[in-house]
């Protein structure tokens, strides 16, 4: 299995900056005899990730070569294959025989059962170019944590009466030289020979999937006002630490000062490892893999003015791998039936929105506890992880019953669902970002909601003022969607729900030109 640490999309010559800083999942994709291509967001543009070796002589070859990407669930990423056959050693690719093409997105080959996507090839007008074969498979630390323990041994007493407070902070070590702060334990009062609580970290900000990376571990004594005193440090490695606990784990405290002013100075105490645990955690993608349905309910909210309808993109961008688009409108009913108020995806929301602009005047107040209470009481009906619901409000108001609004929020934290908030106009949107709840938890008549179940976003905030509408609309479809996982993630494991086991895949019979990807 391949390591975290190969080139990926974001890193290819600033391909797309939008995404470096956001967590993603890393997926390799096997690719044949062919070119990759992927879509910059703004201006559409195809430029090349890589290339695969050549095998010769086959009309099935099956390659060797991997291509890492990052996978992001918020963004369409889109994908080309060019083909070949390779005549000579140029690497200019009009000299080679040109064979097909396929377009797809990430997000279709990651949705697609047991993680294989089969397409024909095309680009030749009047030829059958074969079939292309994608597969996509997580790579394995990637979804690695370590639950680990440390205790203290007469580390140096740094109070003035004469104990300490003392605390690890660890740090992984980066290709430059310089170090990441990467976890923090808590403080142990008053205590020499502290027992800290054991703690669970991913592998990818421990080490970066590099196990002979150094990980530095500094020791502080703790002081209210923030200066910590330093008691020393050790080094170490994901390699080391996963012995266990042994004799390799007792490591010595140093502080590099004291040891340049005392010749006798030993150490500073030391830190042990008492426990060391691997878990493999199931992703999101293992859920979307096991056929996980995850239903989008919609609100629109209380006026018609053009954001509403330029908000067409921020679905049609969105991945919607394995996703059950069912876009309800609970309170007007907007397709007219009330025996069953469903819309068929995107386009069937859009036709009824415009169809209601006929015949319903909207205005305001703007109440948002009827809506999250009526898609709760969905929710509510099942727990059992097969299904998670989001629900879309889309808004111009200002919200007229905020503790009721609160109040519904955090009874709804408990199930599964998400509530995504999109304001447009120019009001003000305090109470909007009190209600997602990023900084401070939201709370009501003294208790806090289990999670965060809000995003906010304010839609003016991605109005591009050069007229580039494509790549505004993008980063809204990216934020919107950012959260998603997490949030999908942190209801599915505190309930201990695992994703059910992915298909196998179908295995078609050979083709005359088949390539496996």
């Amino acid at each position: 299995m391949s390591s975290c640490g190969f080139l990926n999309m974001a890193t290819i010559g600033n391909f797309d900056p939008l995404s470096a800083t956001i967590p993603a999942t890393k997926i390799e994709i096997t690719v044949s005899f062919c070119v990759l291509y992927i879509q910059g967001i703004g201006n559409k543009e195809w430029r090349e990730f890589g290339r695969t070796e050549v095998i010769d002589n086959t009309l099935n070859p099956d390659f060797v070569r991997k291509f890492i990407l990052d996978y992001f669930f918020e963004e369409r990423q889109n994908l080309k294959f060019d083909l070949y056959d390779v005549d000579s050693k140029s690497s200019n690719l009009s000299k080679h025989d040109f064979l097909g093409q396929a377009f797809c997105t990430l997000g279709e080959v990651v949705g697609s059962l047991g993680g294989r996507m089969e397409k024909p090839l095309g680009g030749i007008p009047g030829k059958k170019c074969g079939t292309i074969i994608v597969k996509a498979e997580e790579l394995s630390n990637c979804r690695e944590s370590v639950m680990m323990q440390f205790c203290g041994n007469k580390l140096d007493k740094k109070d003035f009466f004469g104990k300490s407070d003392p605390f690890l902070v660890f740090y992984r070590s980066n290709e430059d030289g310089t170090f990441t702060i990467c976890h923090k334990t808590e403080v142990v009062k008053i205590n020499l020979n502290p027992v800290w609580q054991a703690f669970k970290i991913p592998v990818r900000a421990l080490c970066n999937g590099d196990f002979d990376r150094t990980i530095k571990v500094e020791v502080y004594d703790w002081d209210r006002d923030g200066g910590h005193d330093f008691i020393g440090e050790f080094s170490t490695s994901y390699r080391e630490l996963s012995r266990g606990q042994s004799q390799f784990n007792v490591y010595e405290v140093i502080n590099p000062k004291k040891k340049g002013k005392k010749k006798k100075y030993l150490n500073s105490g030391t830190v042990t490892l008492l426990s060391f645990l691997v878990d493999i955690e199931a992703t999101f993608l293992d859920y979307i893999k096991g056929g996980q349905w995850i239903k989008s309910l919609s609100l629109f909210g209380t006026h018609c003015s053009s954001p509403y309808l330029k908000l067409h993109a921020l679905c049609s961008k969105s991945n919607k791998q394995r996703i059950r688009q069912l876009f309800f409108f609970p309170i007007f009913l907007q397709n007219g039936n009330p025996q069953n108020p469903y819309c068929n995806g995107i386009d069937g929301v859009m036709e009824a929105y415009y169809q209601s602009l006929k015949s319903v005047q909207l205005y305001g107040p703007t109440n948002f506890s009827p809506v999250i209470n009526h898609v709760a009481r969905y929710a509510a009906s099942i727990k059992d992880g097969s299904q998670y619901f989001i629900l879309l409000i889309i808004t111009d108001g200002v919200i007229s019953d905020m503790a009721q609004t609160k109040e519904s929020i955090v009874n709804a934290a408990c199930l599964p669902m998400s509530i995504i908030i999109v304001g447009v106009g120019p009001a003000e949107f305090d109470a909007m970002i009190e209600l997602d709840g990023d900084e401070v938890r939201i709370s009501s008549r003294g208790r806090y909601a289990e999670r965060d179940i809000v995003q906010f976003v304010p839609f003016r905030d991605y109005i591009d003022r050069t007229g580039n509408h494509i790549l505004s609309m993008a980063r809204l479809a990216k934020d919107v969607l950012a959260e998603i996982p997490d949030q999908f993630l942190s209801y599915m494991r505190t309930r201990g729900i695992k994703p059910s086991p992915a298909p196998p895949p179908y295995t078609p019979p050979g083709h005359p030109l088949q390539t496996q990807i």
